[in-house]
């Protein structure tokens, strides 16, 4: 391995435990040998970790609708209103997915998706209401920033009333989603400036963090951004972090191509692994950061335990998103256990906010495995959920279809 002795300097500030600012950052992820960077984040890791655990949860992630008016150019993912591929998920659906994520240990519905100008802000509200009163003790970790900013708009009210009265039927906690990168040049070409842009994302997530949630950070890497504008976006995410102290954790992957409008190839698993470990470096006030198996397969996933990841993420039980732009990598719990403890770690479940839930579940007792992720609906299932008719439509089609209701 050949050194680059113009670093030493920034590699023994990080082994001493000090702050990187951006030309530092900029510097180690341009020249520190791959290797290099992945003993600095370990060491990291072991450091806000000794314990030798690596930690999981068992949530469903579903996506209770894919009809969106964003348009991103990285998604393969939404359809335009009046689509029909285009749906919405009925109640006693979602309740189902519960049901089946209970059944193997779950905890917690991730529920997320796209901005869809029919279903206002008292949709969400009765559904989180139902959820919660069937299913008091489960958690409901829920509508990334732009989804809150879309309802917001939608509305009429400001970001938190909304997010006071999500609260109030049951949101537990905030993903992290639609950050893409926090730099709105990117934003601008992506077409992902207007669902928020990066001060708005990150405004959704201070005015949660003061609420009492927890959220997480994110980041999709491997568009149009420069290397400065991913140090960029890790710098603004380590600011709010020292103003709020509300993130739980960081997760990144790499943007998947296929099926969408930018097109192009995707990061090698190389880069995945220099700005995973990049991220643990810079973002020295998150505690936690996610292996991202589900975009980079279980063994990059396993490998990520060496370059500052200290999660493994979720079982997920169900992906629609990343499977549409062509990813289909599944684990199970099984899966993901054995790839922790192949790797020399114990594995122990936890909660969104990482306290430690216990050992595997297929351990306690027999739980049936899971070889695919589940989608969101049956192919050719093109059914129109009944409570829809409930709920004011804003769009012509949604209009035209509370009538034929």
């Amino acid at each position: 391995m050949s050194i680059d002795h113009g670093i030493d300097h920034i590699v023994e500030k990080v082994r001493a435990g000090g702050r990187v600012d951006r030309d530092e950052a900029l510097a180690l992820y341009r020249r520190a040998p791959t290797a290099q960077l992945g003993q600095l984040a370990d060491a990291i890791r072991a450091r806000k970790h000794p314990e030798p655990v690596i930690t999981y949860i068992i949530d469903r992630n579903v996506n209770y609708t894919n009809v969106c008016v964003a348009r991103c150019a990285f998604c393969a993912f939404y359809r335009p209103v009046g689509s029909t591929e285009g749906y919405v998920l009925g109640f006693d659906e979602l309740y189902r997915k519960i049901d089946e994520t209970i059944a193997v240990g779950g905890v917690q519905l991730l529920l997320q998706g796209g901005h869809n100008p029919d279903l206002p802000l008292s949709w969400y509200e009765d559904l989180f209401h139902g959820i919660k009163s069937r299913y008091p003790a489960f958690k409901l970790h829920a509508l990334s920033p732009p989804e809150v900013i879309h309802l917001s708009r939608l509305d009429q009210l400001p970001v938190p009333k909304v997010l006071r009265r999500l609260i109030a039927a049951g949101l537990d906690s905030v993903p992290g989603g639609g950050a893409e990168i926090l730099v709105d040049r990117v934003r601008k070409l992506l077409h992902c400036y207007g669902k928020a842009s990066a001060d708005e994302w990150l405004d959704v997530m201070r005015h949660a963090h003061h609420l009492g949630l927890r959220t997480t950070g994110t980041m999709m890497y491997g568009t149009v951004e420069t290397d400065e504008e991913r140090i960029e976006h890790l710098l603004r995410l380590r600011a709010l972090q020292d103003e709020t102290g509300g993130f739980t954790a960081f997760i990144t992957w790499s943007y998947q191509p296929d099926h969408t409008e930018l097109a192009g190839s995707e990061a090698t698993g190389v880069d995945y692994l220099r700005t995973l470990a990049l991220a643990r470096i810079v973002l020295d006030n998150f505690d936690n950061l996610q292996a991202s198996w589900v975009t980079q397969g279980g063994k990059v996933g396993q490998l990520s335990l060496a370059y500052g990841a200290n999660d493994m993420g979720s079982v997920m039980i169900e992906e629609n998103v990343v499977r549409a732009a062509g990813a289909s990598y599944c684990m199970d719990e099984v899966e993901i256990v054995r790839n922790i403890e192949d790797a020399g770690f114990q594995a122990k479940r936890r909660n969104m906010h990482y306290e430690l839930l216990g050992d595997p579940i297929f351990r306690e007792r027999e739980v049936p495995r899971m070889l695919e992720l589940a989608t969101a609906r049956a192919d050719g299932d093109t059914s129109v959920p009944d409570e829809l008719r409930h709920y004011p439509a804003r769009s012509r089609q949604g209009k035209a279809l509370r009538v034929v209701q």
